[in-house]
């Protein structure tokens, strides 16, 4: 079984929906015959570093609400983290392009250390607080996972895999994603936002039976699904 995962570093709603997909698969009995992968999807490009603001303020100005406002929506996302053992904190949360935090996924795909990488990227924006528009941060999380912060360093100091970027994205927005996170299985079923545990292990266990169990044939396989499952827990383009 193949399991997509598009998403944005900077995106809390992808964390938790990445999470939310751990649990669900380790009580799926056939874990070890999943594989996953991951494409990017950078939800605001045009995101400035070192922007002197608070992660409350950007939210605020994006969408045009009061600066409470904004910050009461953020406390309640950093609750639904705490219910999954995630720990984010949003008031020391240092807002930046993610850019070249994604370009550092892909050095590190080329090293087979992507879905640890992912993950260290993740916990370090929305958890630890680090500043990952930063080229010497982002290479010491490099290092963290057993990677060479030098050539870490080196990636980052071109413009290296921004073909990357470019072509994910321009993927995701032909095949219709308006926001992150987003799962596809099997190239065929879709999974929009950050479902529950149960959901998430409920349609691995749906598609295992109709994709493996009923033994499709290859021509079958080959033919698209309408099952879609949609949620509020997205990341929606800026």
């Amino acid at each position: 079984m193949k399991i997509e995962i598009w998403s944005d570093i900077a995106c809390p709603f992808c964390y938790i929906g990445k999470h939310r997909l751990e649990i669900a698969l380790e009580r799926f009995e056939h874990k070890e015959d999943v594989k996953i992968s991951f494409r990017s999807f950078q939800l605001d490009p045009y995101a400035k570093k070192n922007t002197g603001m608070d992660i409350h303020q950007v939210s605020s100005s994006k969408h045009g609400i009061p600066y409470e406002k904004a910050k009461q929506w953020n406390n309640q996302l950093a609750q639904q983290a705490r219910e999954i053992g995630l720990d984010y904190h949003f008031d020391t949360l240092i807002p930046t392009n993610s850019y070249d935090a994604i370009r550092l996924s892909y050095f590190a795909e080329e090293k087979g250390k992507m879905k640890e990488m992912m993950e260290r990227l993740m916990k370090a924006y929305l958890v630890d607080s680090l500043d990952i528009g930063d080229h010497a941060t982002l290479a010491g999380l490099a290092g963290e996972i057993g990677l060479n912060e030098k050539e870490a360093l080196d990636a980052l100091a071109g413009d290296r895999y921004s073909e990357n970027i470019a072509r994910d994205r321009a993927d995701g927005l032909k095949i219709g994603i308006q926001g992150v996170p987003f799962f596809i299985v099997n190239d065929k079923y879709t999974i929009t936002g950050a479902q529950s545990s149960e959901t998430f292990l409920e349609i691995l266990q749906k598609v295992w039976k109709e994709d493996y169990d009923n033994a499709m044939t290859k021509e079958n396989k080959s033919e698209p699904s309408s099952d879609e499952y949609c949620s509020d827990g997205t990341c929606k383009l800026g």
